[in-house]
């Protein structure tokens, strides 16, 4: 199964045209956004950016780099927190720019990442773990990309009328289900949730392929029995939705969701709480699953900058100045925690002494409280 989340790949005239641009600058002697499909912005050369250079010198090591960051659509939550990370990633002496582009999202961030185009990026776990196995829209071109950190989840939000008779996602069958556009992660997710109940399109009694504002549309007029959202909590199409229409949260649980984590290791469980003012405010708890976001640098990157790069993403976790929603429920102890990437070297350096100096204190703490005993 193929999976895009919306992210078509660059194409290849705005590729060929970087490179020959790139090619004018070096003879000159190196003088000198609301796409969803290409990148918006070039690059300077890959060492300057963060590229391999541990078998330089420690001054060239210690050498501030430049990094493109890839993201999202102009109006998405990645750009966002692209530009929210800017100023902080900016503020490191190893850093000293960082252009935040527009991209296609997850599967151009990472095909970008391949060809030197980005240094940074943000994207699924979905995409991420097809890229690094070689597998669906990377068949034959594994992708060699590494974790700097774990970010918020995407979590799979099934929203159906009151009236319509769906408690559960196999209680679909023969409904009006809307499932993300064609292609989207929505869609992915969709399929994916319906597969692991035992069923599939044909088991539905309409499939839409409607986005988010669509599908709230045909939900209040009544054209919609369901629909499927992936996103961060809360979704503000959900949320415009329950002030027109009495609807409920269809559960992910039990075999089924049991079933997809057992499918697909990038599905976590993820419980949206009750009571929560900032989380639709709901009466009870709803179970389901969600799928990570990642941030994420290509395996070559400087062991330093990644190092980094970790430790300014962490500290404005903790700086209580976070402004992008969904990051406030990142927990700091998961930064590096049950990812489907591998942990950069150098960001994974900067988890463990952070570790260790947390184990130094505690063990502190307890010989002076020994002592005052």
């Amino acid at each position: 199964m193929t999976k895009t989340n919306g992210s078509g790949e660059g194409t290849m005239n705005y590729k060929s045209g970087l490179i020959a641009a790139s090619l004018a600058l070096l003879m000159l002697g190196g003088c000198g956004d609301d796409s969803d499909s290409q990148q918006t912005d070039s690059t300077t050369n890959a060492e300057q950016q963060g590229g391999d250079s541990q078998n330089g010198s420690s001054e060239a090591a210690a050498e501030p780099v430049q990094l493109v960051f890839g993201t999202g659509g102009t109006s998405g939550a990645y750009y966002a927190l692209g530009g929210a990370l800017k100023s902080v990633l900016e503020a490191s002496p190893l850093v000293s720019n960082v252009q935040v582009v527009s991209t296609g999202a997850s599967v151009q961030n990472i095909q970008n990442i391949q060809d030197g185009l980005n240094q940074l990026a943000i994207v699924m776990s979905d995409v991420a773990y097809d890229a690094v196995n070689g597998q669906n829209q990377f068949d034959g071109n594994p992708a060699d990309i590494t974790a700097i950190a774990g970010l918020y989840p995407n979590v799979v939000q099934v929203v159906a009328l009151s009236n319509s008779g769906i408690d559960s996602i196999e209680d679909m069958a023969g409904k009006r289900i809307g499932v993300g556009q064609v292609g989207s992660g929505v869609e992915a997710s969709a399929k994916i949730a319906l597969s692991a109940a035992g069923l599939d399109y044909d088991d539905l009694g309409r499939v839409s392929h409607t986005g988010y504002a669509d599908s709230v549309t045909e939900m209040s007029n009544g054209n919609l029995d369901a629909a499927f959202f992936t996103s961060g909590v809360p979704n503000s199409n959900i949320t415009g939705l329950m002030q027109s229409r009495d609807i409920k949260f269809v559960d992910i649980d039990g075999d089924t969701a049991q079933t997809l984590m057992d499918d697909y290791p990038y599905y976590q469980s993820y419980t949206i709480p009750a009571g929560a003012a900032e989380r639709y405010n709901l009466s009870e708890p709803v179970h389901t699953v969600a799928i990570r976001n990642l941030l994420i640098a290509p395996a070559s990157m400087r062991d330093d900058v990644a190092e980094e790069l970790a430790r300014r993403f962490d500290e404005y976790l903790g700086s209580g100045q976070v402004a992008v929603g969904a990051l406030r429920e990142v927990g700091a102890d998961t930064l590096d925690q049950d990812l489907v990437l591998p942990v950069h070297p150098g960001a994974q350096r900067y988890y463990d002494s952070r570790e260790d100096s947390a184990s130094q204190d505690n063990s502190t703490s307890d010989g002076d409280n020994n002592n005052a005993s």
